[in-house]
Order: C-alpha cells, then structure tokens, then sequence
C-alpha cells in the first residue's frame, strides 16, 4: 500500500521543518509532498537541500489549491492514501498506524478518516456530525463534536488537518475546490464525499498536535490584520449555503444574516477611523453576492 502524506506551507520555515520531522518519525512509512505557495521566508532554499521530498513550487494560491495540487500529485503517483495536513499540526509517530488500523476495521465505505487535534493539552475540535442545510436561522453546523468523544463518530464537516483520503474517494468526487483560496474548501470536500456515500470518519485515537499561536494585539487590530480573510470566509459561507441549501432561506437569507455580523462591524470601524473604510463595508458586501451567485477566485 503506497501512502503519501500531502503538505502545504506558507512562510512557516520552521514549523514546516517540524511536520517533516513527525512524518519521518511515523511508525508507517510515507512518501511526504510539500507544497510550497510561493512562501518568502527562505522555506524553498531549505527545502532545496533536503532529501527524500517531492516538492511542488507554486504561488499562493490558499489551502484550496495548495491541497488541490498536492492531492492531484499524490494521486498521479499512485497513492492508495493521501495524508493531508497544513504546517502547523504535527501527528504522533502513531497516528497514521491508527487511522489505518480503524480504517481496516470500519471497511470500505470510509473514504476519509479525521485524527483529534491536540493544542497545549486541550482537545481543539471544530468538525461536526452534521450540516444543517434545512433551517434558515440555525447554524450551518450541527451537533459539533466535543472534547471527549470515546470512540469514532461519523462526521460530515471536518478540516485538513490531518485528514486521510483514498484514492477510491479522489476517483469519485474529485479534488478540493481550489477557487475558494481559504475557509470552507474542507467543509466541501468531506461533505462531496459523503453525498457520494462514503463515510467521513472522526477518530479520537488518532492524535496530532496543533500549533497554538499568541497575540497581544487588541480586538481593533486583530480585526484589522483579519480583514483579508473576512471577505472569503464571507463569500465561501454564503456559496456552500448557496450551493447545498435546500430551499430559499438557506440559500440567500442565512448567508445574509452571518454576512451582516462582519459588515456591521466593518462599519463601526469604519466610523471611527480605526483601520477600516467604506471600501471594505463595499468589498464585505459584495463578498456575500459572489458567494450567493457562486463567483468565486482569488481576490
């Protein structure tokens, strides 16, 4: 069985360094696939003088095509499992020996399994057991996973850290949808494979490690330095309800009203002159009608 372990790096050197070291340490060997996107911190030199990697240079084109391009690649070498994981998570050396493991238990029909994320001794978990595409005003995620799960659940919305794939999955349903750039493109990808009848897998047994970042920075600036990536998870939002919703209210009225939360709070700071103008009210706005009408890219 050929496993290849899939990740994708921004500008992260050292944490990258990490996560090769973790795979290296694996107790199932795997061939390991970086994809580099277009990082300027000295990561391509590092990566120039390193041995036993496939690397795959290319500009930032976000998660979506980072693992759109990784995935792609794992598959065109014949991978039988394709590992899947950003910079800043770090899997125990049996992590993946334990996802194979449930996976040789559960059969066929898991197309992916999902480790649980360990941050400074705190279990951080975000997926769910279901999406809730039926009732307008409730959250798209239902019934989210808690810290203590004794055994695997099924899931339909997970994330790509640490997620294992099979091919059986990619000959289906295809790669992740690299125009969404950031935010959601794991939430379309598991949800893809379920609607094609696989199972999505959450194995607490499986451990990996994420990276816990720290800031001092006030709520004003950290609204600030998050404006970039406020318009695609605006817009990603507003197209997955669009796209999987099952009637009007979902479809539109849902990612109105999630939309209306950063846009009122672009337009407070805007007000008062605190890094924020009327051209981002503008861009928030319109982020939600390239989400409603599906116009997705890199902006």
């Amino acid at each position: 069985m050929k496993i290849a372990a899939v990740i994708v790096t921004y500008n992260r050197k050292a944490l990258l360094e990490r996560v090769i070291q973790c795979l290296k340490a694996s107790t199932v060997a795997v061939d390991i696939i970086v994809v580099n996107n277009g990082s300027t911190d000295g990561t391509a030199e590092w990566l120039a003088a390193q041995s036993g990697l496939r690397v795959i240079h290319q500009a930032n084109v976000g998660g979506s095509g980072g693992f759109y391009t990784g995935i792609q690649a794992a598959f065109d070498v014949g991978a039988d499992l394709i590992w899947c994981m950003d910079d800043d998570v770090f899997p125990a050396t049996d992590c993946l020996a334990t996802l194979l493991t449930e996976k040789q238990t559960m059969g066929e029909r898991v197309g992916i399994l999902c480790p649980r994320r360990m941050q400074r001794g705190q279990v951080f978990v975000n997926e769910c057991r279901q999406l809730d595409l039926t009732h307008t005003f409730a959250s798209l995620h239902k019934r989210r996973l808690t810290a203590t799960e004794p055994v695997p659940v099924d899931i339909e919305g997970m994330v790509f850290e640490g997620p294992l794939i099979s091919r059986e999955v990619v000959e289906k349903i295809g790669l992740p949808n690299k125009d969404l750039f950031i935010f959601f493109d794991d939430t379309d990808y598991s949800y893809r494979a379920v609607q094609a009848g696989f199972r999505v897998l959450y194995v607490p047994d499986a451990v990996l490690e994420k990276e816990k970042f720290f800031t001092s920075d006030t709520w004003v600036v950290k609204q600030q330095k998050k404006k970039w990536k406020r318009r695609y998870q605006i817009r990603n939002a507003a197209y997955f309800n669009h796209h999987y919703g099952r009637h009007f209210g979902v479809r539109y009225v849902r990612p109105f009203v999630s939309a209306l939360g950063s846009i009122s709070t672009a337009l407070w700071l805007a007000i008062w002159r605190r890094g924020y103008s009327w051209t981002d009210v503008k861009s928030f706005w319109k982020a939600y009608l390239d989400g409603v009408s599906e116009h997705l890219g890199i902006y």
